[in-house]
């Protein structure tokens, strides 16, 4: 019986897997691949220093004092005299009210008051000639004692009219509205040609006094007790401010008034802070961040791309034995300046890998460089190649930091 004849294609890759298993049993087996080098890092020696205390929370600014600014006349408003926004001084004068009716109101009091000066002399005459004349038996004590009363009731409206005539010149002065204080100005709330008064239509504007001026914040009741033991407390405590954006104001401020107790629905504690404001670099209402510096501790300043982070909380890695890097974990307390503050968790004398984070796996050796050297740059530097962005994302802490 013949064979069946097999494709050529076929028998030639039968063939081809025949030879791979002939030379592997004759050959040797493949090298490895050799590891990479351990990453160059640079290092930061732990020297621990004595830094500030400082607490940063969110604050409001206000104004020291707001008054609005009312008519207290009524009458047709006539000019505005200030520019909207702009700062004024006390005693300025901000609007005009139409003046010709009280001003032909002074007159008529005035023309009343002299006809009752008049009056008034005439009885004083009449009254000491009927006296003199009383003394001589000329005329009866009833004649002098009814001149005496007239005398009085004379002079008593005179005195009513001259109190008409201040209060004409009062009404006078009023048409010309000022400025109570001196402060920022408000926007005008009735434009000229509106008939405005005392009631419900007295209000023209607002003044807001900026210089000094102060900012609100609260603070938990453990951080009071906290700044409470420092040396000085809160009554030495240094105040800064920084605006949204950043920028840190020239501004020296301190603490003018802190609540007889505590919040109970926040557990906090109101505070306020007055600064000297004289260019008016802070506006009432601005949110701002309020620097409480009160003493120091003792701690470690690290740049911002040395410490990372997982769902364990803050770590460093430290160089071990055999030049290996170790997983440290650390307690901080907030920012100075763009440094980390680390209170607790290393001990000085200790070396902290500074950049390269990257590429440094717990137990794995590292190859130390001065710093500023080499791939690993200025330590924190942003941008030093081979370093940690400030956001990149921390790798997993080993099962040791737990």
């Amino acid at each position: 019986m013949s064979l069946p004849v097999l494709p050529t294609s076929f028998a030639l890759r039968v063939c081809g897997v025949a030879s791979l298993f002939v030379l592997a049993a004759c050959g040797k087996a493949p090298e490895a691949p050799s590891p990479p080098p351990p990453p160059a890092v640079a290092l930061l020696q732990v020297a621990p220093t004595m830094v500030p205390k400082t607490v940063q929370i969110s604050g409001q600014s206000e104004g020291v004092r707001q008054v609005e600014v009312r008519a207290r006349v009524g009458g047709i408003l006539t000019k505005r005299l200030y520019q909207e926004g702009e700062q004024v001084s006390a005693n300025q004068v901000l609007f005009q009210i139409d003046p010709v009716p009280f001003e032909l109101e002074l007159a008529r009091t005035k023309a009343q008051l002299a006809e009752q000066q008049a009056r008034l002399e005439q009885a004083t005459r009449e009254e000491r000639r009927l006296k003199d004349m009383a003394a001589q038996k000329a005329v009866s004590q009833k004649e002098a004692d009814d001149a005496l009363t007239t005398r009085l009731s004379l002079q008593a409206t005179v005195e009513g009219s001259a109190a008409a005539v201040k209060q004409a010149e009062l009404n006078l002065g009023y048409t010309r509205v000022t400025a109570p204080i001196a402060g920022v100005s408000g926007r005008a709330e009735r434009s000229e040609g509106t008939l405005v008064n005392t009631s419900t239509d007295s209000l023209l504007t607002t003044v807001v006094q900026t210089s000094p001026i102060w900012v609100r914040f609260s603070l938990s009741d453990q951080e009071i007790a906290g700044l409470r033991d420092k040396a000085g407390g809160l009554a030495k405590a240094q105040v800064s401010l920084t605006l949204a954006n950043g920028k840190k104001l020239d501004l020296k401020g301190r603490i003018n008034f802190e609540a007889g107790q505590v919040d109970p629905r926040l557990s906090t504690v109101q505070l306020r802070a007055e600064f000297d404001n004289p260019k008016t670099e802070l506006l009432p209402g601005q949110f701002v961040r309020v620097g409480l510096t009160v003493g120091s501790r003792e701690a470690v300043l690290l740049p911002q791309t040395a410490v990372l982070q997982n769902d364990q909380g803050r770590f460093v890695y430290v160089l071990g034995e055999e030049n290996k890097a170790q997983v440290r974990p650390v307690q901080t307390d907030g920012w100075q300046g763009n440094q980390w503050v680390v209170v607790g968790g290393l001990k000085a004398g200790e070396k902290v890998i500074a950049d390269n984070l990257l590429r440094v796996r717990p137990g794995s050796p590292v190859k130390p460089i001065e710093a500023g050297a080499g791939a690993g740059g200025t330590p924190g530097a942003p941008g030093a190649p081979g370093s940690a962005p400030a956001g990149a994302p921390a790798p997993a802490a080993p099962a040791a930091a737990k």
